[in-house]
């Protein structure tokens, strides 16, 4: 396959990323958890042009960082690559290795960096906002993450946008680092939050925005027209069915496939097309098991949809 990645600006920021990235989450370091597979995975990724890959410390609690470390060390020189991770989620019993407190960034940040193998991060994230910690606590720590050296730049995850709002603001008045992306859920069977609220916050703000669930966890794919398979993710994660998997959504899927057939696509290439239509989503963070799974996803970076196909897919999902 030639390489079909397309590359955007990280919001007002001068770092670009591919369209269509490779992340770790429920996959790397759990369901995938040989390094060999993760390594020819990631390879492959690189191969097609993908240069952002997104992992966390609770990924399969540290796992997913470790395994994807050396995959990321083989498969291309450093500069190259976009490495991000995240910071937030309970990583033992230990009352403070949890949330956005100062100590627990600074010290999560170097852990992150061992498991990873990596001099340094491109981009790290708060994972969610900290109710215990203070706002300027936060934003001064990561901003000292920065500026260490430690990460190249920083970020929110599932912020509100009145959070992501304020966290700018009061970087800018203080002469502190802002973050420049937020991390949200986006996808056609989940798009009210992103449109209505983190969006347009994120755009005058001039925060990029990274998607997470492009594929609603694979319901847009089609792969559950007929049901729950054994051995799918929504028989191993009943959370992820109870969010997705409904008679509806069911339908909708099913009324996508004549749109998708009659452009020559899959679904989940139309569902990343269909994100990346807005300009303000910088990359689209999905997830693979097989190579062949990789090189569909990456296939949906050149899609354009007119504004006919986007009148039928509207007319799909309602």
């Amino acid at each position: 396959m030639a390489n079909e990645m397309t590359y955007r600006r990280l919001g007002s920021s001068g770092l670009k990323l591919s369209t269509v990235s490779l992340g770790g989450w429920t996959t790397y370091g759990q369901t995938v958890a040989e390094q060999d597979r993760v390594t020819r995975l990631i390879e492959r990724a690189v191969e097609l042009g993908v240069n952002y890959f997104d992992t966390a410390d609770v990924y399969a609690n540290g796992k997913c960082e470790e395994v994807m470390g050396p995959a990321l060390a083989g498969a291309a020189p450093r500069h190259h690559l976009v490495v991000a991770s995240k910071v937030f989620g309970k990583m033992s019993d230990d009352v403070n290795d949890r949330g956005l407190s100062r100590k627990h960034v600074l010290e999560s940040v170097d852990r992150s960096l061992d498991r990873l193998g990596l001099d340094y991060l491109d981009i790290y994230f708060a994972h969610r906002y900290d109710p215990e910690t203070t706002l300027e606590e936060t934003v001064e720590a990561f901003s000292d993450v920065v500026r260490s050296g430690r990460t190249h730049y920083w970020g929110t995850s599932m912020w509100s946008a009145a959070q992501i709002a304020e966290a700018v603001t009061f970087a800018k008045a203080n002469g502190l680092v802002a973050p420049v992306v937020e991390q949200a859920e986006y996808s056609m069977l989940r798009r009210e939050r992103a449109e209505n609220e983190v969006l347009p916050v994120t755009s005058a703000k001039g925060v990029g925005v990274v998607v997470f669930s492009p594929l609603a966890q694979g319901m847009l794919t089609g792969k559950y027209d007929g049901g729950v398979p054994a051995g799918s993710r929504f028989a191993e994660f009943e959370s992820f069915k109870e969010r997705f998997f409904s008679d509806e959504n069911a339908a909708r899927v099913r009324a996508l496939k004549d749109v998708a057939d009659d452009l020559g696509v899959t679904r989940g290439q139309l569902a990343l097309a269909w994100i990346l239509r807005n300009s303000n989503v910088t990359s689209v963070i999905t997830g693979a098991t097989r190579v062949e799974q990789l090189e569909e996803n990456v296939g949906a970076a050149k899609l354009s949809l007119t504004d006919d196909v986007l009148a039928r897919i509207d007319r799909a999902l309602i």
